[in-house]
């Protein structure tokens, strides 16, 4: 299955659906910032991304129990790949470049990040 981009919305969701790992809307709703969406907004939000098959769920009567089809990890490495693709060239140095320049990464993570990419070449 292709992995499709999330909206801002639809991450949020996903975010607390990875967290909890299986919710009833309430529960979604419950982890949410104030103010606090409608209950239909979250629940209209949860069928898009069933259908989008980011998640699933198990029915109990009329509510339904939803849980993730695809983890946080599968999404992280599809939106790592998208920004190396779409921004930086596939290339790592761009990126890290890039952050060093923006000073999101100062020298002494940087030094920490040289070092954990040299042990994974290594193994």
């Amino acid at each position: 299955m292709e992995i499709k981009e999330l909206t801002r919305a639809e991450e949020q969701i996903m975010q607390v659906l990875w967290d909890l790992e299986k919710a009833f809307v309430k529960d979604v709703i419950a982890e949410l910032p104030e103010p606090k969406p409608a209950y239909n907004t979250v629940s209209t939000i949860i069928r898009i991304l069933e259908t989008k098959g980011f998640i699933n769920h198990t029915a109990f009567g009329k509510s339904h129990q939803y849980h993730p089809a695809i983890s946080k990890e599968e999404y992280k490495s599809f939106a790592t790949d998208k920004l190396m693709n779409g921004y930086f060239e596939n290339s790592v140095e761009s990126m890290f470049s890039f952050f060093v320049k923006k000073q999101k990464i100062d020298l002494a993570e940087a030094d920490e990040i040289m070092k954990l990419i040299e042990k994974l070449k290594s193994e």
